[in-house]
């Protein structure tokens, strides 16, 4: 049985309304410290605004609570950057005390490779973890991603989510992430939570290759609950 202690936020009766119209209801749900948490659920489920509502971005009724000190970092999930004339030196050292290479090289990128390059410049792959630097940039504990291969070539994907799990293990980070991928939901998150306005699902991520599972989150909106039990 885990104590108060091992969680770093509890959600509780979220609900959100935009213009009349319902985009979470009733949404409930607690996350240790130092896991991975995967959200899933088909377009216009209200991942992103659930984000938002962690964010204390948007109104909403029900509660959020973050434990005692909790530092969070985000990466929304696209971010207009063509028309920008920043390096990624200057775009860094906007937040960042450190130096550009200290900075970069947590997410694997070469400071001779793309410091003086403009963001506009950078591949999918590159300007992703440009972003997860930003991110870091202010020593988080906690770290949102919305999407974060979007816009990504196929071949560069896994190796951001290896960097946020080695990340996640030698920092004892909390991610929480939105993906579309059953394959990063079981490889690289300890948790998923299915949307669709609700929570169609609540548990372990391993549950995601149940068949059952599959067709409560990805079928007609079904709004199951959460789970009593501790996880």
């Amino acid at each position: 049985m885990a104590n108060n202690d091992d969680y770093v936020l509890k959600v509780s009766n979220l609900s959100l309304k935009l213009q009349n119209q319902k985009i979470l209801d009733n949404v409930s749900f607690k996350l240790k410290r130092g896991t991975t948490l995967a959200v899933v659920g088909p377009n216009a489920a209200g991942k992103t605004m659930l984000f938002k509502t962690l964010l204390n971005l948007v109104p909403y009724s029900g509660q959020v609570e973050w434990a005692k000190g909790v530092k969070i970092g985000y990466v929304p999930q696209n971010i207009a950057v063509d028309d920008i004339p920043i390096s990624v030196k200057d775009f860094l050292s906007f937040k960042n005390q450190v130096s550009v290479e200290n900075s970069l090289s947590p997410v694997r990128l070469s400071n001779k490779s793309v410091a003086d390059k403009t963001l506009g410049l950078l591949s999918g792959g590159q300007l992703r973890r440009v972003l997860i630097a930003w991110a870091l940039a202010d020593n988080p504990n906690v770290l949102l991603f919305d999407e974060p291969t979007t816009g990504v070539d196929h071949d560069s994907e896994e190796p951001i989510f290896i960097t946020l799990d080695e990340l996640k293990r030698k920092n004892n980070i909390t991610i929480l992430l939105i993906t579309h991928d059953v394959h990063i939901v079981r490889e690289y998150s300890d948790y998923l939570l299915a949307l669709n306005r609700c929570v169609t699902f609540f548990g372990k991520s391993k549950e995601i290759m149940n068949p059952s599972i599959q067709k409560i989150i990805y079928g007609e909106t079904v709004c199951a609950g959460t789970p009593d039990e501790e996880t």
